[in-house]
């Protein structure tokens, strides 16, 4: 079970928005810090399986992506 980036594309946005307004001519140290707003939780039933753990179906149920 982990939380993680729901999309792998956001960081290279991110970057490309913070070389947008340094290309514009603000100065970097006056931007402010940004980070992934969206989170995904991800469950591994092979390894919980493997631990001897289970899930409630209401984790799986709320769970962004299943791993079997």
């Amino acid at each position: 079970m982990s939380y993680g980036q729901s999309d792998s594309g956001e960081p290279a946005r991110l970057a490309g928005i913070y070389t947008g307004r340094i290309l514009k001519g603000e100065k970097p140290a006056d931007l402010p810090v940004q980070q992934s707003t969206k989170i995904a939780l991800f469950l591994n039933l092979k390894t919980a399986k493997l631990l001897g753990l289970t899930f409630p179906l209401t984790l799986l149920g709320r769970a962004d992506e299943v791993i079997e």
